[in-house]
């Protein structure tokens, strides 16, 4: 018996095999680097759409923080005049209500150090609402002034720089260098001031 005769067979048995399989490995290698790269492309669309919310949610919080301290500094005007106050009165509740829902939707959105700083502005605008209140009553606590309100306001937009830039920083825009909470503000406002009217 030719042992080569019968081995041909054999050989070209597994010749065709290793064919077969090295094309369905091959195949499958395929499939799996296209799942790997479908995977990071949904990875990335839901990095984006992440991204996208975090800014949109940034730029409502910052245009209801400025509207909310530009009523505080119209009502703060509004009681140094003799005019008729209710309008402006009106204007500083919906900016208010305004914020405070921005506010809270954000809390459930923004990375910590953004959430600290918000925090604190959000405290310190609900600090001064209580102190014009108390003037607008007629019944200011000892230390409540115009001439307090308005270094509470001229703290404030400093504050709200720093928020800004904060939020900036967490989207990578340029220039703007990351918030650091651990850090005072020379701008902040006195922590121990009581939010009693403020409701926030």
């Amino acid at each position: 018996m030719d042992v080569n005769g019968a081995g041909a067979p054999v050989v070209a048995v597994v010749g065709v095999v290793g064919t077969l399989l090295s094309a369905l490995l091959t195949q499958r290698a395929a499939e799996r680097s296209r799942q790997r790269e479908r995977e990071r492309a949904e990875r990335a669309r839901a990095r984006a759409r992440e991204d996208e919310e975090r800014r949109t949610c940034y730029v409502a919080l910052n245009t209801a923080s400025r509207q909310y301290l530009a009523a505080l500094t119209d009502q703060l005007h509004a009681l140094s005049r003799t005019e008729d106050p209710r309008a402006v009165r009106q204007r500083l509740t919906e900016a208010r209500d305004l914020h405070r829902d921005v506010y809270a939707e954000a809390q459930m959105r923004l990375p910590d150090p953004v959430l600290v700083l918000a925090g604190e502005v959000t405290h310190a605008l609900g600090t001064l609402y209580g102190r014009l209140r108390l003037l607008d009553d007629g019944v200011p606590r000892p230390g409540d002034s115009l001439g307090a309100a308005q270094e509470e306001i001229d703290a404030l937009w400093e504050r709200l720089r720093e928020l800004r830039r904060g939020m900036r920083a967490d989207l990578g825009a340029s220039g703007a260098s990351r918030p650091n909470p651990s850090q005072p503000s020379p701008s902040r406002l006195d922590p121990g001031t009581s939010r009693a009217v403020s409701g926030c």
